[in-house]
């Protein structure tokens, strides 16, 4: 140490300044990334069979798989840069993962789980952080959609109607969740980006299950879902059985 407080070497010369830490270089995680993570398939694996035991309709692979691509297919429709749409199917596989902890406020736990898998996979903070909004806000009971991820994530989940998610065998069993789903032979959302609109088309057999049953467990999905397309610059609205109703 020189008499001025500047660190020397032994040789009485001035030390260099240590070099400034280098800048994390993050990783462009990939839905493929994602969709191949053992973590991942664990969480829906286990959550799936967790919603099957207390009596909920599917929400495995298939689900996982359909948000997705509906939530990617939403955005690019709409005109949203590449990366915005995979970010959106990223969140769409995601987005129930927090159904292996348990069925209450599962959005948020989604959140966190994904926030540590996609930290292990070396995604950009600010990217991971859109994700996880999308994931805590995808529940109606709970969630408000604040960015066109977590908007497309909303829609996509909505829109899954149909009887192949009915795993109740007896239908003399059924509740209403399971005779809706199972009514439903179609649900299709098609997205008309000139437009910018977001429709709905569902066929119900309606001695199956009535349309006002439909209502009665969907408007507040639906309502969030107008919501969701206002984010998205986009209105949105619901067909069944060839009848505009929203």
């Amino acid at each position: 140490m020189s008499d001025t407080g500047i660190p020397t070497s032994a040789a009485g010369d001035v030390e260099p300044p240590a070099p400034a830490p280098s800048p994390t270089v993050w990783r462009r995680v990939t839905i493929a990334d994602v969709v191949a993570s053992p973590d991942v398939k664990a969480m829906i694996e286990v959550a799936d069979e967790y919603l099957g035991a207390i009596g909920y309709t599917e929400h495995g692979f298939r689900h996982a798989n359909l948000v997705s691509h509906i939530a990617g297919n939403i955005m690019r429709r709409l005109g949203f840069e590449e990366r915005q749409v995979e970010l959106a199917e990223i969140a769409g596989f995601t987005h129930d993962i927090g159904n292996c902890i348990g069925r209450d406020h599962h959005g948020v736990s989604s959140a966190m789980l994904a926030r540590e898998v996609l930290r292990e996979l070396g995604m950009d903070p600010i990217e991971t952080i859109h994700i996880m909004n999308a994931l805590g806000n995808h529940e109606e009971e709970f969630g408000t959609p604040a960015n066109p991820v977590g908007a497309a994530t909303i829609i996509a989940d909505k829109s899954d109607v149909h009887h192949t998610r009915v795993r109740n065998p007896d239908p003399a069993a059924f509740d209403i969740h399971d005779r809706v789903n199972h009514a439903a032979s179609r649900s299709f959302l098609r997205v008309d980006g000139a437009a910018r609109t977001l429709t709905l088309e569902l066929d119900i057999d309606t001695s199956a299950s009535q349309v006002m049953e439909y209502f009665e467990i969907f408007l507040s999905r639906m309502q969030m879902c107008r919501a969701a397309a206002s984010v998205l610059d986009a209105t949105f609205h619901l067909e069944i059985n060839g009848t505009k109703l929203l």
